[in-house]
This record gives structure tokens, C-alpha cells and sequence, in this order.
């Protein structure tokens, strides 16, 4: 009871900075949604500029329903741009657009966080949806089966425990990779000429604001995977 409510303070406290970091994400977003660049290029015009001036002529540029729905789909060779982005001649959409032609370079590069966050994509993938559920079942089982000569239920919990370990490996990998897009993004803008030194630092608070929530992710994920190593342990003492 005493580990479940000290889980539970330390958990509100990441929740709420979650919602702060959406919330700051968006107020960002549309404060410098509002300021034109003076080179009058748009995230469409950016992400393509900046791919062909460091010769890489083989990822297309799309649209894609939403709002900060911007991604870099590697398999598919393409960069997502949301509506939002796509058109837009602002600093939040020419840094967007830059960030995710910062993950193009990562591949491009070889950049070894980035190679390892794909390895882990696929396993994580399935790891984050299975391991709570698969935690649960374990836990059951193992109420069930206390008489059971086979520890069932523990090996079931086990094996969630571990899933939800690759998912917060994960996250953890996810937070040098992002950084360092935005690094690249703000360093290409100004080597290309699309954004002037003094337009930099308004593109560094939209990049930052949004890797708040990457931030937020990873602390919310580690907090979980405490409280399913506390039990794995629990479990360790009981045998």
C-alpha cells in the first residue's frame, strides 16, 4: 500500500508537467506560427532545399492531415509534413519541416542513436501495447495459481515487465536522437541561408517546447517501469 501511494505522488507531479509540455508545445507553435521569415520559404520549400543542397535526392516531401503531425517515415522514403507546416512561410513551420529533414540526415549519416531507436521500434512497437495488459494477466494468474507447482502467473508478469522495459529504453534513446534533429535543423536554416541568426532563437523555443513532451514521455515511462520493477522484486522475495 505505503510503494503504491509513493507511486502514485510521483506520478501526478510527471503528469502534470505532460500536460504543460502539450499545452506549451501548442501556445509555442501558434505564437511563432504567426512571425513570417524573411526569406519567405515555406516548410514545403525548406525540407526540399535542404535534402537537395546535401545531396539527397531520393526522399519525397508530402502532406498529411493535422496539426504537429510531422514525421520522417523512413521505409517509405518520405517527409511528412503536417497542413500546418506544409504551406506555411512562419518560423514554427520552417523549423518543423527542418527537424524532421534533421532525422534524414541521422539516416543518412549513419547517426548510431538514431540506428538504434530503429532496431528498437518494431519491439516496442508491440512491447507498449502488450506489456500492461500481459502485466495484469500475470498478476491474476499468479492469483489463481498460488497452489500451482508452476509459477505461471509470475513468468506472465515477468515477461510484461520486460516489454515495458524496452519501451522505456525506447524513450530513453528517443531524447538524444530528437535533440540532436533540432540541432541539425537550426544549423542547416542558417548554413542555407533560409533563416537569419537573429530569427534562430525563435525556431530554438518551438524546437524545445516539443522536445519538452519527449522529456515528458520518458519520466512518465521510467516511473511505471519503477513501480513493475518493485513488483518484480516483491515477487523475487515471495519465492
Amino acid at each position: 500500500m505505503y510503494t503504491y501511494l509513493l507511486f502514485l505522488l510521483i506520478l501526478l507531479p510527471c503528469l502534470a508537467f505532460s500536460a504543460w509540455a502539450s499545452a506549451r508545445v501548442n501556445s509555442t507553435y501558434a505564437k511563432f506560427d504567426r512571425v513570417p521569415t524573411r526569406s519567405c520559404m515555406t516548410g514545403y520549400d525548406t525540407a526540399t532545399r535542404l535534402m537537395r543542397t546535401r545531396g539527397v535526392n531520393d526522399i519525397s516531401v508530402n502532406r498529411v492531415d493535422g496539426r504537429l503531425t510531422d514525421h520522417y517515415h523512413p521505409t517509405k522514403k518520405q517527409v511528412n509534413l503536417s497542413m500546418s507546416s506544409y504551406g506555411s512561410t512562419s518560423v514554427a513551420a520552417v523549423a518543423v519541416a527542418a527537424h524532421e529533414v534533421g532525422h534524414v540526415m541521422q539516416k543518412h549519416s549513419g547517426y548510431v542513436p538514431y540506428k538504434i531507436r530503429n532496431v528498437l521500434v518494431p519491439v516496442t512497437n508491440i512491447g507498449s501495447r502488450l506489456a500492461l495488459p500481459v502485466i495484469i494477466v500475470g498478476l491474476l494468474l499468479d492469483l489463481l495459481w498460488t497452489t500451482s507447482p508452476m509459477p505461471y502467473g509470475r513468468w506472465v508478469v515477468y515477461i510484461g515487465i520486460a516489454l515495458f522495459g524496452l519501451s522505456t529504453l525506447f524513450m530513453l534513446v528517443t531524447l538524444p536522437v530528437e535533440f540532436n534533429a533540432s540541432h541539425r535543423a537550426k544549423k542547416m536554416l542558417v548554413e542555407d541561408g533560409i533563416l537569419s541568426p537573429d530569427e534562430v532563437p525563435a525556431a530554438s523555443k518551438v524546437l524545445n517546447a516539443a522536445a519538452l513532451t519527449y522529456v515528458a514521455s520518458l519520466l512518465i515511462s521510467l516511473v511505471y517501469f519503477l513501480r513493475y520493477a518493485v513488483l518484480f522484486l516483491s515477487l523475487l522475495r515471495k519465492d
